[in-house]
């Protein structure tokens, strides 16, 4: 990532960086070589929309959005950079921050 005037530029990971990061993204997979895809299961219809909720605000904050399914109690989050055709460091920063706010859920 690179700070130009105030806002973040994120450029395309080499390969190398990808697989690095993907060790470290708890159950997070590629896809298609351009996604990061995890599926997030919940003990009710209402958790799983909970977690949406919260997933949606992190997005916001991030200003980086996933491709969101809800099927039934369980939750798919798709995560690619469009603008730069692939995935970026702003990818996996969002994958971490939604899987700290599912296990924060988990523990109530």
């Amino acid at each position: 990532m690179i700070l130009e005037d105030e806002r973040v530029v994120c450029l395309k990971l080499t390969e190398e960086r990808i697989g690095e990061l993907l060790k470290t993204a708890e159950q997070w997979k590629r896809e298609d070589e351009q996604w990061i895809v995890r599926k997030y299961r919940f003990p009710s219809f209402l958790k799983a929309v909970e977690f949406v909720q919260r997933v949606a605000a992190i997005a916001e904050a991030h200003n980086h959005h996933p491709m969101i399914v809800i099927e039934y109690k369980a939750v798919t989050l798709r995560l690619s950079t469009w603008s730069e055709g692939g995935l970026t460091e702003i990818d996996f920063v969002c994958a971490r921050a939604f899987d700290e706010t599912y296990k924060a859920m988990k523990e109530v």
